[in-house]
């Protein structure tokens, strides 16, 4: 295997295509991969063209990057492994009352899995891309540690705790050590076309941003026969849901009742088939259970460890300490409430020096 070539995929925006640029830099045998994922008239919702990682114009941009430094470039087709790990999981999800986070599983399977497979092919020792986060082997323990980059507004290690101990071994984060205003002028220093484009906001194969369409004719069969359920309010029935993959922890609007004040969905009982509001403060909880686990830059955790953990990508992350775990669970108690700790999302656990210790999907907030 070539220790010197390493596999960047390059989704057409400007962090993977200053990732490239560095790593040809640096030396390396550079090869840009495109991963195809998803069709636009599979998923509907975008706009007046495709757009984002997977449209034609990302696919141009990538290649244009490639071209300016006269390294191949190569658009590979992962539609049919992206709509079995990715999008069948979001479905699936929803259906069952949870909100899923696919990018954590597309990191996984899609972009890590997939993509060292294909280094293989090609007889690469690494891949890269142009996440926001720092790997580094401990040499005392033998492990691959996943840090926080040194850009906090950027830091995108809350969705990377899946990948395995062989992934992170066999990946480089090139901007790992750059704030994004930095790598905004160094593809201009590059004369990069990306230099400008804006970064993405949405789910990639959910363009508008509207998951109920997306649901509605992704499986027209099984939302049109979805039953109606009860919406509670302090154990009393005050309205009818729409169907219970439409409404998520934390929701305000579009519930379709009106109570005089705000109100927020504050669990979801699938078993059930109801809605349970309830004011803001009723969203506060202290302690959840995580399933589904990864250990990530330790394999153990240590009872009444105090750690900082994250519940969405967005979240500042709070102090916490853990209750209990074993391989396959975990249960964390924060030091002040929470609001609306989403099942199906993922919480992520750091030390105080911000290396991640291990990651999982909440089951459960109480």
């Amino acid at each position: 295997m070539n220790n010197n070539r390493v596999i960047v995929a390059m989704s057409g925006g400007v962090d993977s295509s200053v990732a490239a640029a560095l790593l040809h830099d640096q030396g390396y045998e550079v090869i840009g991969i495109t991963m195809k994922t998803w069709g636009f008239m599979e998923v509907g919702g975008a706009p007046k063209h495709e757009s984002g990682c997977c449209s034609l114009d990302a696919i141009y941009d990538a290649k244009n990057v490639a071209n300016k430094f006269d390294f191949p470039h190569y658009t590979v087709d992962f539609t049919k492994a992206f709509e079995e790990a990715v999008i069948e999981d979001f479905v699936d999800e929803y259906l069952h009352g949870r909100t899923p986070n696919p990018c954590v599983v597309c990191n996984k399977k899609i972009k890590w899995e997939e993509l060292l497979t294909k280094a293989d092919s090609l007889d690469a020792k690494y891949v890269a891309t142009g996440h926001y986060a720092v790997v580094e082997k401990d040499e005392s323990t033998g492990r691959f540690i996943l840090k926080n980059s040194s850009d906090n507004r950027k830091d995108q290690t809350y969705a990377l705790w899946g990948l395995s101990q062989e992934s992170l071994g066999r990946t480089i984060f090139p901007l790992g050590k750059y704030r994004k205003d930095e790598v905004r002028k160094l593809a201009k220093h590059y004369g990069l076309k990306t230099a400008g484009k804006p970064d993405s906001q949405e789910i990639c194969f959910v363009a508008d941003n509207n998951y109920e369409r997306f649901l509605r004719e992704r499986i027209p069969d099984v939302i049109n026969n979805i039953d109606q359920g009860d919406i509670i309010y302090k154990e009393e029935k005050v309205g009818e849901h729409r169907g219970i993959p439409f409404y998520t922890v934390g929701q305000r609007k579009g519930l379709g009742i009106a109570m005089g004040k705000p109100v927020y969905v504050k669990k979801i009982d699938h078993s059930k088939n109801r809605i349970e509001i309830g004011d803001k403060e009723e969203l506060l909880q202290t302690e959840l259970i995580a399933e589904d686990i990864n250990f990530v830059s330790s394999n153990s955790l240590s009872v009444n460890e105090e750690v900082i953990a994250k519940i969405r990508y967005s979240d500042k992350g709070s102090y916490a300490k853990i209750v209990e775990w074993n391989n396959d669970t975990f249960r964390l108690k924060f030091d002040e409430p929470k609001s609306a700790i989403t099942p199906g999302q993922s919480v992520v656990v750091y030390d105080k020096k911000g290396m991640v210790l291990v990651g999982g999907i909440i089951a459960k907030g109480f």
